[in-house]
């Protein structure tokens, strides 16, 4: 691993936060924690943690010392003076004398030493930063570092990679008596230039943010120097069958199973998004004869457990054109999981005392030999976090695999760590952050390049799904999905093609692990007096906007079947299919084919959890309703533009946004199905009988 450190990038970070202000030495710290925070190998997803001890002028105006921490659960790679609380160091510097500290009162302790009232909660490691003299601490863990500490013999590894330079800490539970610990062992060796915090990650420490940083560079190196020599080849494979199944098949029967029906609302599903990841380096590892050894010893550090618990899920290899069997081992696999979660759980709070409240016990990191792992969560940035976190678990196990044998902390110091109420109020808050009423579910968006299709993404994305826009024009859907968010998912996809809509929902399936919602969008509109129309013309709008329908319609539900958790298929017929226009005869029949599609899929797969609605909306600014054709058709009726477009009941002009919660409605309203709702502000010869 080698050095970032520029001095040009450091004197432009100083000069950008002087102007706030701000001091050279909290402006390096900032600098030389997005750099620790940018390297994957150092730390993930609000892992590690960094400090500075200064002065600072307190709201009575009075100077005191305070240690300045990254903000717990923040992210090292984006920090800024924002997620640097401050606390009174006297304050912290009292509690050593104190034998303990319980672990719920740690957090209030903390609070009650900040400078400002209202800033983040501060580092769970705060203490450990508190009580070690240096001006700048810094703090990672290392995949290099985990990979010697993981051992049995990790002592060992240690001394002879680092000699007299790093103290080494046992393992102790993150908190007040870890800090007392390292603080002791660094005064018994003032020279060294850091910890190894066992089983845990690496503390260095410098007079200046560049010491303390290079310290860790240097320090990570020397780990991966070591790694490099007498290496022993490792994870003897197992036999895998030639025709392992396809990823589209496979994950909708995991996220089915995986998901549990929401007890509070008939109809409603907890649904896990799905993170896949591959490659060799993952299928070396999985398909491994010993994988359940290595794989379930434990977490590589304990600021894991809380994102991937202490253990993955191994499902057996799904084998092509054998998907019965495979749901079958898969069920059976996930129900073994889950009861021995509880006993885990029952065993580890009756030892603790009793008073913990068992979290979801369903699996976050699965790993399936032939085809690589899953991370599960609530949301794709949860399930993300879980993959990135076993993929990292995957190179620290393989590298401890390669120089000896790998050993994590026991089962009961795992039980510690996830449920300390620390870790889990990061939960906490990330959960009520995201909890919204669609949250875990997919929803797929035909025709979503245009008004009302990037309308209705947008609407998915604020009440939770997670979104993919379908599309024919491949550079305009990702130019609207970029505007929608980063994660909203930007998929090529021809309805008139069978073979584009099926690798377009694969797409789909890869990217989150399911469908659960599809808003069948697509569509144009064909003109002609219906006597003397061209049959080419008719055939082209049916393939469009009938087939088009359809085909969606039959991908979407082979997912949702697979995955048994209903769905809900949702089409945009248009006021066409019940009252149709002058000249609209090419696109109005095959729109009121459309209407009695979706009853079809109503009557046929209510049964099955399934929905089917459909939304009649009128005189929409869109692909179909150009500026072009609204001055057109005011003036042939001698009406304004803005006459036109409010020549409803209500005199309002109807948006995408409208259209958009419409969809947003029908796909909340569990027990309705075969429904159309009208969206066109009055028009009476298009109401419904």
């Amino acid at each position: 691993m080698k050095s970032a450190w520029s001095e040009h990038d450091a004197q432009a970070i100083m000069d950008r936060y002087a102007l706030g202000g701000i001091g050279p030495d909290l402006a390096l710290r900032i600098y030389s924690t997005r750099l620790l925070g940018s390297e994957l190998r150092l730390v993930l997803h609000g892992g590690g943690n960094t400090s500075i001890k200064a002065l600072t002028t307190d709201l009575l105006g009075e100077v005191t010392e305070v240690v300045c921490v990254k903000a717990s659960g923040g992210d090292m790679a984006t920090l800024d003076e924002t997620r640097l609380p401050a606390l009174r160091l006297d304050r912290l510097h009292k509690l050593r004398t104190r034998g303990s500290l319980p672990d719920e009162d740690t957090p209030l302790v903390l609070r009650d030493a900040l400078i400002d009232p209202m800033a983040p909660n501060p580092s769970v490691e705060t203490l450990l930063h508190a009580f070690l003299p240096h001006k700048f601490v810094d703090h990672t863990h290392a995949n290099a570092v985990l990979s010697l500490t993981d051992q049995e013999d990790s002592d060992l590894f240690c001394v002879d990679v680092y000699g007299s330079r790093m103290g080494i800490v046992p393992y102790i539970m993150p908190g007040f008596s870890l800090a007392v610990r390292a603080a002791a062992l660094y005064e018994l060796k003032p020279k060294v230039e850091g910890l190894i915090l066992q089983k845990h990650g690496i503390v260095t420490f410098g007079s200046s943010a560049r010491e303390s940083y290079e310290r860790m560079i240097e320090m990570v190196s020397l780990a991966e120097d070591r790694l490099a020599k007498n290496r022993k080849a490792v994870f003897v494979p197992a036999p895998i069958p030639g025709s392992v199944a396809r990823l589209a098949d496979v994950a909708p029967i995991l996220r089915g199973i995986a998901s549990v029906k929401d007890e509070r609302l008939e109809g409603a599903w907890r649904r896990p998004i799905l993170d896949f990841r591959t490659g060799p380096a993952i299928l070396n590892f999985v398909n491994g004869t010993e994988l359940s050894r290595y794989a379930q010893a434990g977490v590589v550090t304990p600021d894991h457990v809380i994102r991937t618990k202490i253990w993955p899920l191994i499902l057996a290899v799904p084998e092509q054109g054998r998907p019965v069997e495979f749901k079958r081992n898969t069920q059976k696999a996930v129900t073994t999981f889950i009861e021995y979660y509880k006993s885990y759980f029952a065993r580890h709070n009756a030892r603790a005392g009793g008073d913990k409240k068992m979290v979801d016990p369903q699996p976050r990191v699965v790993l399936v030999p032939g085809l690589g792992l899953f991370g599960l969560g609530r949301t794709s940035r949860d399930a993300m976090i879980a993959a990135d976190i076993a993929t990292c678990a995957i190179e620290t196990i393989t590298d401890a695999e390669a120089v000896g044998r790998y050993a994590s902390i026991s089962e009961a110091e795992m039980f510690d760590m996830e449920y300390w109420p620390q870790e889990q109020a990061k939960l906490a808050d990330a959960q009520a952050a995201h909890d919204k009423p669609l949250t875990g579910q997919v929803a797929v968006i035909t025709g979503a390049a245009g008004a009302i299709g990037v309308a209705t993404a947008k609407a998915f994305m604020e009440v939770g799904a997670e979104v993919a826009l379908m599309d024919l024009d491949e550079t305009a859907t990702l130019a609207k999905a970029r505007t929608i968010g980063p994660a909203a998912l930007a998929v090529h996809c021809d309805v008139t093609n069978a073979a584009s809509v099926r690798a377009a929902f694969d797409q789909v399936v890869a990217a989150f692990g399911g469908v659960d919602i599809v808003v069948s969008n697509a569509g144009a509109a064909w003109q002609g007096r219906i006597g003397e129309v061209d049959e080419e013309v008719l055939r082209q709008s049916f393939e469009l906007n009938f087939y088009g329908h359809q085909r969606v319609a039959q991908a979407a539900l082979k997912i949702m079947l697979a995955q048994g958790t209903g769905g809900c298929l949702l089409f945009n017929v248009s006021k066409q299919a019940v009252n149709p226009g002058l000249n609209f005869g090419p696109y109005g029949l095959p729109k009121a084919a459309t209407l009695l599609l979706v009853r079809q899929y109503a009557l046929e797969y209510g049964s099955d959890g399934i929905r089917a609605n459909a939304v009649n909306a009128d005189r929409v600014r869109s692909g179909l309703l150009t500026d072009d054709f609204i001055k057109e058709r005011s003036k042939a009726r001698g009406v304004s533009e803005k006459d036109y477009m409010r020549g409803n009941l209500l005199g309002r002009e109807v948006t995408p946004e409208d259209v958009a919660q419409a969809f947003v409605a029908q796909a909340l309203a569990l027990k309705t199905t075969a429904d159309v709702t009208t969206v066109d502000g009055g028009n009476i010869a298009a109401a419904l009988r």
